[in-house]
């Protein structure tokens, strides 16, 4: 991997000013060719998080710089294929900038999205009990980075607008399969949720 850690900055918790500066950041991300399939626009992703109160937009930043976006979202597991909305936290809207792909920051950003939810479900004294997601058969990286994240297959959902899906789930209960190099500990750094 090019870099151990990755931070979370929840775009809801910052003041104006800070806001700002990040959705400026989310600006300048772009896609490979043939992913905006799988993922919307940047900044349309950020600002349709920032207006719904259910849902929780975060830049990914590594090295100091804005590297990728995802929202964490309450009450909307089923649209993932999950049976029960209530149950899970639904990651959606990830994506890693063209730029930054590659060396492994998608993993890692996983990885601390279940931190941050276990982080929000602790804050708002929710029953979440973990993440799910859906991600595109037809998207290799993207299955790949979550399994390496520690997240499950849990079947087939085909209820995506872009072909068939894999529905993938990571308990609060799983232990982070994560461990930086230096010292064998897990990592998951993030900002407060």
């Amino acid at each position: 991997m090019g870099t151990d850690w990755v931070w979370l900055i929840p775009l809801r918790d910052l003041d104006a000013d800070a806001r700002a500066i990040q959705l400026g950041a989310i600006v300048g991300m772009s896609l490979l060719p043939g992913q905006e399939r799988f993922v919307g626009d940047p900044l349309r992703m950020a600002l349709a998080g920032l207006a719904d109160e259910s849902r929780w937009p975060y830049v990914v930043e590594s090295e100091g710089k804005a590297v990728g976006l995802l929202t964490l979202q309450a009450g909307a597991a089923c649209l993932a294929g999950w049976p029960e909305d209530q149950s899970a936290w639904l990651l959606r809207g990830f994506l890693i900038d063209s730029r930054h792909q590659g060396k492994g920051l998608g993993t890692l950003a996983a990885s601390a999205a279940v931190e941050a939810a276990r982080r929000l479900t602790a804050r708002h004294q929710g029953g979440e009990s973990g993440v799910v997601l859906s991600v595109n058969e037809e998207n290799p990286a993207g299955l790949a980075a979550y399994r390496r994240a520690g997240f499950i297959d849990a079947g087939p959902y085909l209820g995506g607008s872009a072909g068939p899906q894999r529905t993938m789930f990571h308990s609060f209960a799983a232990p982070d399969i994560r461990t930086t190099p230096a010292q064998g500990a897990p990592d998951t750094r993030t900002t407060q949720a």
